[in-house]
């Protein structure tokens, strides 16, 4: 297959990051790769459904897997996966008998090793610049849902319309289902039986990284899990924390340790981020120095500084991402300057996930979600027209008018951007271009 012909068939079947930011897939198909990496690793604690899949799916993952290697003339291909998920890895093993130029980079369960730049370290050797792309060092990555919607896009010829999320803590029935992309929280949390606590928080994504939700918020290409916790965890708490008051407590507060620098995963990987510098800065209304500021556009968001490393529960994460976030309003661009040297001491800093769900009083929620199959019958989707980044898809359907799963409903744009599709048979209820609101068909009939 030519690699015009794999970017088309992956931007019009909708087929982006199917975690994290969702950057179109397509857009990452190049000639300039030598290897395309697997991220199996499952960054945040609690999530399973990367791991599952790829048990379940090994056969038809690892073939796309090893097709985009050859499309793109990549020399190799290589998985990312925690060398605790055993039973994942004695089924790939099988599978990579087939497959010569496809190998396993087994690594600790370690946070956040998930993180892209991380894992092409440790697969490769190789360090992303700060502001880099991973194709500077000549490489692509793809985490495993994404890989196994791009198989069903190309061989099945069925674009992307649901989303596997795992469903955890407080419920009756932990699990990882595939539901229709629009499907509302409150519809999807049903599949896995009765909330366990009175008054419940909803976090989207994981729990380091991940926002908060309703139950009316809806799941999209990019939703892992929905963890449903007391609405006075410490996972919740931070996440709805009002940021003038950790600014003042950073002010009072902050010792100047350096731990939460010291644990920073970039940091030791040689990015130029150093928490610590930047709470000194924020304390003393610093400015002499502007590098401390502009270098927060190099933090990656993982959270650890702020959920493990601070020993005075400041919150290093939210103060960088202000800073961050004021870059980006301003139109100020970090550079790609050459990182630092690795630090020596860098596997001894790594952070065991175990040990961080204990801090994070987690701990008791990590209990299996098995997969189940299927898909949930829903009767109401809403499906955002950005989905990913770049632009917006534009809606080509209009009110009233009968749809079909896996009928385009968003043409892809011009630039940056993937097609949307419809999730469920149904009639549309409503169509702007933030959404389309697409109710089953039968309750029209009712």
């Amino acid at each position: 297959m030519l690699i015009d012909e794999l970017k088309k068939i992956a931007k019009e079947s909708g087929v982006v990051g199917a975690g994290g930011a969702g950057f179109p897939s397509y857009a990452k198909m190049t000639d300039q790769a030598d290897t395309v990496i697997l991220n199996c690793v499952e960054c945040e604690p609690l999530l399973k459904l990367h791991k599952q899949l790829l048990a379940l799916h090994a056969e038809e993952i690892v073939s796309m897997l090893d097709e985009v290697r050859e499309t793109l003339g990549a020399e190799e291909a290589v998985i990312g996966i925690k060398n605790e998920h055993r039973r994942t890895i004695r089924i790939l093993e099988e599978v990579l008998k087939d497959y010569p130029k496809v190998r396993i980079c087994a690594v600790r369960p370690t946070y956040p090793m998930g993180d892209e730049v991380i894992l092409i370290y440790e697969a490769t050797g190789r360090v992303i610049r700060p502001g880099g792309l991973p194709i500077d060092e000549h490489v692509v990555v793809y985490n495993t849902e994404t890989m196994y919607n791009l198989y069903r896009a190309v061989h099945l010829q069925e674009p992307v319309t649901e989303k596997l999320v795992t469903i955890v803590g407080e419920i009756e029935h932990p699990v990882t289902i595939s539901v229709p992309i629009g499907t509302s929280v409150g519809e999807a949390v049903s599949s896995a039986g009765k909330i366990t606590v009175n008054n419940p928080a909803f976090v989207m994504g994981g729990p380091m990284m991940g926002k908060p939700g309703t139950e009316n918020t809806v799941i999209t290409k990019t939703t892992n899990a929905i963890i449903i916790l007391p609405e006075d965890h410490k996972v919740v708490m931070r996440m709805n924390k009002n940021l003038e008051l950790e600014r003042r407590k950073a002010a009072s507060s902050c010792c100047q340790c350096r731990t939460c620098t010291d644990l920073c995963p970039r940091h030791a990987l040689g990015h130029p981020i150093e928490p610590h510098r930047i709470m000194r800065a924020v304390s003393d209304h610093d400015t002499s120095d502007l590098s401390v500021y502009t270098n927060t556009a190099y933090c990656s968001s993982c959270g650890l500084c702020e959920n493990y490393a601070c020993p005075q529960g400041l919150s290093p994460r939210s103060v960088i991402a202000e800073f961050k976030n004021g870059l980006r309003a301003a139109g100020i661009r970090s550079g790609k300057p050459e990182p630092a040297e690795v630090v020596s001491d860098r596997e001894l800093k790594k952070v065991p996930v175990a040990r961080l769900k204990a801090r994070m009083g987690l701990s008791e929620y990590d209990v299996p979600a098995p997969f189940t199959e299927g898909t949930p019958d829903i009767s109401r989707v809403k499906i955002p027209m950005s989905q990913h980044i770049g632009a917006p898809a534009k809606p080509i359907v209009t009110e009233g008018s009968p749809v079909k799963k896996g009928q385009k409903i968003g043409e892809a744009p011009e630039g940056l951007g993937a097609a949307v599709h419809c999730s469920i048979d149904g009639i549309v209820e409503k169509a702007s271009d933030r959404e389309i609101i697409i109710r089953k068909a039968q309750a029209e009939a009712l």
